[in-house]
């Protein structure tokens, strides 16, 4: 008997971490063979040399927002260079874990109008990573458009 499967591969991605000392690790991107290292904050213990964890949880909402709003624009031919976002880090207490991500962007004039401004937040609040944070952990995302 002979048997096809028709499953859809879900995209891997793969990456290796290894703890070094002093609270710190070193990760490995095996694809692009890209470095990254963390270290624990100040106010927990570590030096703060280093982005920490909790830093790249944020960092990685604030970056895949971007990215998901340049495909949007790349794919209506609208211009996007020059986008910045600042990011803010609230940590809770009890029990500890980031408790509000704030950021905030930044859009020089690309010459959008009310629509496009209005179909380019649209699409800030679909990325990924976004959606698959816990619903506790408090998205608060504004846009400046000058």
């Amino acid at each position: 008997m002979f048997y096809v499967s028709f499953e859809k591969k879900s995209l891997m991605t793969k990456m290796s971490v290894q703890y070094t000392s002093n609270l710190r690790c070193e990760v490995i991107h095996t694809q692009s063979n890209t470095q990254i290292e963390t270290d624990a904050p100040l106010d927990n213990k570590g030096k703060g040399e280093r982005f920490s964890p909790t830093d790249l949880l944020c960092t990685s909402l604030a970056t895949c927002i971007l990215t998901t709003m340049a495909i949007a624009a790349q794919e209506r031919s609208w211009r996007f260079e020059g986008v910045t976002a600042e990011i803010e880090k609230i940590m809770s207490t009890t029990p500890r874990r980031v408790g509000e991500i704030k950021i905030h962007f930044t859009f020089p004039d690309l010459g959008y109008d009310n629509l496009m401004k209005e179909k380019i937040q649209r699409y800030a609040h679909a990325c990924p990573v976004g959606r698959s944070l816990h619903p506790d952990v408090l998205q608060t995302v504004t846009f400046e458009f000058n």
